[in-house]
């Protein structure tokens, strides 16, 4: 499971980062040295130019490869303002209009850093409507980190949660679309266990499109 890390902390060295790095270490059972972290302040005037431009600078496009390619996302900002930073917003804007599937079902674990536990809602009124709008699938743990939460156990746990969740969801989207991932069935099926025995299985090559399901049933009418 290859998971990138996105950092939008401007200081060094960086809470947002060492966050970034913690989950994806949980997540992965790598050390923190062996994951990679795209850190976004050394790409702010590569972001900047490309607004303008239109094309992305060499160290911004394969920043968005990596983005694209990796099988799962963690995504990390500070709080300005009550929301994520200007920075983090940007170069997923960018990444949007190369291409604008970028993200489309791809696992995405959000995060933030901040001052005061009270901007901890930042979380479910910013970030996660803008990875549901990028149509990432966004676990359902997300974790934010105030200053006197290093060192609490409490966060230790959260953390655990949140890239427990990641893993899981990652392994499920990779079995589904027959990926190495995969189950003893392979070719996307998945064991759904009911009572405590796995007799169903989801097989995602037979799911038919909302949208064809439809189509047919007013065609028929």
């Amino acid at each position: 499971m290859s998971v990138v890390v996105v950092s939008a902390g401007l200081s060094v060295p960086s809470s947002t980062r060492l966050l970034g790095e913690r989950l994806a270490a949980a997540a992965t059972g790598q050390a923190p040295s062996d994951v990679r972290v795209i850190e976004l302040r050394d790409l702010a005037v590569d972001i900047a130019h490309n607004f303008t431009s239109g094309f992305p600078a060499p160290a911004l496009a394969e920043a968005m490869d990596a983005v694209t390619g990796a099988d799962g996302l963690i995504v990390v900002t500070p709080v300005f303002s009550a929301s994520y930073s200007g920075l983090f917003k940007s170069f997923f804007d960018v990444l949007g209009v190369r291409d604008r599937e970028a993200l489309a079902g791809k696992p995405v674990l959000i995060a933030a850093t901040g001052g005061t536990p009270r901007h901890s809602l930042v979380l479910e009124h910013a970030l996660r409507p803008l990875f549901a709008h990028l149509r990432a699938v966004v676990v359902p743990t997300g974790v934010y980190a105030a200053s006197q939460d290093w060192g609490d156990k409490g966060l230790d746990a959260r953390i655990e949660r949140a890239a427990g969740e990641l893993a899981a969801l990652t392994g499920a989207l990779s079995a589904a679309s027959g990926g190495t991932g995969g189950g003893a069935d392979g070719g996307g099926a998945i064991s759904v266990t009911r009572g405590g025995a796995a007799d169903d299985k989801f097989d995602a090559r037979n799911v038919v499109p909302f949208e064809e399901q439809l189509a047919a049933l007013r065609s028929a009418g």
